[in-house]
């Protein structure tokens, strides 16, 4: 008898199970659940954004789900800064091996070598995942793309409908979105065009890490607490390595953090913190009062209007 992982045993012992309940996780899981199974019914090339961090964990998790017991039909895309943290790399390729998903690498990195983009001043590459996106999304020919998206991480996200028309350019007009009533989702577009759809739309970073306790979740090491060399500036512990130099006057010692999100190290932050497990992680969720983005990521910071800018032009 063929040894099944413990996501596969899960899946398998709960496939009967109703998802709607009284309980918010049941209902939160019911409805990501339907928005899957109604882009793959109404869309021809849908594709999952998958970085590793523990929302693209969680949304491919829930497709699993959303086609048990087949495999995911759809591919997995992951736009490479080429600062990424090589932990959350390796776990992302294993995680798409174990699970037989196919994954599309779109690499910032390529662009920066033939001169379609140019470094930012400021070292981060986040906002230079844009192009490549819509590349990608166009060599594909991509008609659906499932992002992780929180309406409670940033303004912009929270304006932003489950399914978000992109006119032929890969942009979003915040002005001219469509009514989402009774669950119903119109995922119709011109040639040309795509929509974003975002499952976990109506979760919080708590019931994330809820749904990562109940249904047993492996995510990358980096968000737990470890030790780690960290220097501090603009008020966020960045870790020094190759794209994170220390400037005059930023000491760098070794201190007990973990990883709130794992985007370009450039730009991510580590937090304080002695939570080593998932329970002790969501206790530490539950009292904070500030956004994971807010908290840690230096691209968020560049204007008031940051997100909601990179947004308009095709960003996640």
């Amino acid at each position: 008898m063929t040894t099944l992982t413990r996501e596969t045993a899960y899946l398998e012992e709960t496939a009967d199970r109703p998802t709607a309940g009284t309980d918010l996780l049941d209902a939160l899981e019911s409805e990501a659940v339907h928005i899957i199974r109604e882009v793959v019914a109404e869309l021809e090339r849908p594709v999952l954004l998958f970085s590793g961090g523990k929302d693209s964990v969680v949304m491919l998790h829930l497709a699993a789900k959303a086609v048990w017991p087949a495999r995911v039909p759809f591919p997995v895309m992951h736009v490479d800064t080429g600062h990424n943290f090589p932990e959350v790399l390796a776990f992302r390729d294993a995680t798409v091996e174990r699970l037989g998903v196919e994954l599309v690498v779109a690499s910032v990195q390529d662009y920066l070598d033939d001169g379609r983009l140019r470094e930012r001043a400021d070292g981060t590459r986040n906002p230079l995942q844009t192009l490549p996106l819509l590349d990608a999304i166009e060599e594909h020919r991509f008609d659906g793309v499932f992002g992780g998206g929180r309406r409670d991480e940033d303004k912009a996200r929270a304006k932003e409908r489950v399914v978000s028309l992109r006119d032929a350019f890969g942009q979003w007009d915040p002005k001219n979105q469509r009514p989402e009533l009774w669950r119903l989702y119109n995922t119709r577009h011109r040639p040309g065009e795509h929509v974003r759809v975002f499952p976990l739309s109506n979760w919080t970073e708590l019931d994330i890490w809820r749904y990562i306790a109940r249904e047993g979740i492996e995510l990358p090491e980096l968000y737990y607490a470890h030790e780690r060399e960290v220097f501090e500036r603009d008020g966020m512990l960045l870790s020094p390595g190759p794209w994170t130099t220390p400037r005059k006057g930023e000491e760098v010692t070794t201190r007990t953090v973990r990883y709130r999100t794992v985007g370009d190290m450039s730009c991510t932050g580590a937090v304080l913190s002695e939570a080593r497990d998932v329970d002790a992680v969501i206790a530490e969720v539950a009292a904070t009062t500030i956004t994971e983005r807010g908290a840690t990521r230096a691209d968020d910071r560049i204007s008031e209007a940051a997100m909601e800018d990179r947004k308009k032009e095709g960003y996640f």
